[in-house]
């Protein structure tokens, strides 16, 4: 295991009801955007709890905010923050609203050109607007990391950026605002979730024995609590942990000091960008594709995992690891094939030649570019 300093000074707000106390999280003089989605917030009532919480503050509000950010949707907000003076961000949402609310932050105050360069250059924002959340759509951690992905449709691109300006001031999870969320949103959470936690840990053994156990235990609340939210929606405690699980998954917790992958994230991408499949959709497809081709630089965790999570030994544990998680994915509605999403090879060495182009070695061992990436890729094919 490998020396790390870890420091996270993300506020948690956890619990019902507690949405009530947004107001004594934001500076009483704050001129606040109140940034959302397509509009489910005004369906669940988190909108008016929100708006209650925050009648004494001068709240403005920007919604349409997409399931994959737009980076065309998002420069109209930062307009809005220039014009109106905005000092504070409300991210009320998922994660991808948040995400986008992160950019939004250093958008606003970037002034040295595009503020795509943040993410497509790595230039490095000097200020952001303060923001904090309400999270209603649990899975991608952004509530309490400083990392966003956003995408730009004018050039198919979908880039990540992080910086320790966007952590958010607090984070209100209050699980009772998930109880509406749909099969697919919740099977989504799940599989991200789920996904976020093997980046981190599918790797190779570093006697890190505290991170593993540790993520292996949230693979297994994802596996036991995952289908329960499916089968009864509305079921507290089973939301709590998973909404818990989803926060802890992306932390920071469980990838200190231990190698890291995230190639199944940064192929994902790419497929999101070229055919806008939701995110969580790429990683169910896109992760079995890795793991088969990497296997024998996984062996030893495959075999961990096949043990410590799915209770199998056996001289076939790795495959079986393989089999058994892409099994859960599609037990959760997934469907973990290309063609099944009516996807062929046509994309695939655009796809493979953005990596080259950026210089890009993927994987814990930077072992897999353009050819790898295309090999990977036919493994997710049927």
């Amino acid at each position: 295991m490998n020396n790390f300093i870890y420091h996270n000074p993300v506020k948690i707000v956890f619990g019902k009801g507690t949405i009530k106390g947004l107001s004594s999280l934001i500076p009483k003089d704050s001129n606040i955007l109140m940034t959302y989605g397509g509009g489910s917030i005004k369906k669940n009532g988190v909108y008016e709890q929100v708006k209650e919480a925050l009648k004494d503050f001068n709240l403005h509000e920007f919604g349409g905010i997409e399931p994959n950010p737009k980076y065309e949707t998002l420069m109209k907000a930062v307009d809005i923050c220039k014009n109106s003076k905005i000092d504070f961000l409300l991210s009320v949402g998922g994660g991808s609203v948040l995400d986008g609310t992160k950019f939004i932050a250093v958008a606003s105050l970037y002034e040295d050109g595009d503020p795509w360069d943040i993410l497509s250059k790595g230039v490095e924002p000097k200020n952001a607007i303060p923001l904090g959340s309400v999270l209603t759509l649990p899975a991608t951690g952004s509530e309490m990391n400083m990392f966003a992905v956003i995408s730009r449709e004018s050039t198919q691109e979908k880039l990540a950026f992080g910086h320790p300006l966007v952590y958010p001031r607090f984070s209100i999870l209050d699980p009772e605002t998930t109880f509406t969320l749909s099969e697919w949103q919740t099977a989504n959470g799940i599989v991200d979730t789920f996904v976020h936690v093997t980046e981190q840990y599918m790797t190779y053994p570093v006697n890190a024995i505290v991170q593993d156990k540790f993520a292996e235990a949230l693979l297994k609340i994802l596996i036991e609590e995952g289908p329960k939210a499916l089968k009864n929606p509305t079921d507290y405690n089973v939301r709590a942990n998973l909404m818990w699980t989803a926060t802890q998954a992306l932390n920071g917790n469980i990838g200190c000091g231990v190698p890291q992958d995230w190639a199944t994230h940064s192929i994902g991408h790419e497929l999101t960008a070229f055919y806008g499949l939701d995110h969580a959709r790429t990683l169910a497809i896109v992760l079995p594709g890795v793991w088969k081709h990497q296997k024998n630089n996984k062996e030893d965790k495959l075999k961990q995992y096949a043990k410590n999570v799915w209770n199998y030994e056996g001289d076939d544990a790795a495959d079986k690891a393989i089999e058994m998680t892409e099994e859960f994915f599609r037990s959760l509605g997934m469907k973990t094939k290309l063609k099944e999403n009516g996807i062929g090879t046509e994309k695939f060495d655009e796809i493979a030649q953005r990596f080259e182009e950026r210089n890009q070695k993927l994987g814990e061992h930077e072992n897999i570019g353009k050819k790898e990436v295309i090999e990977i890729l036919q493994l997710c094919l049927e």
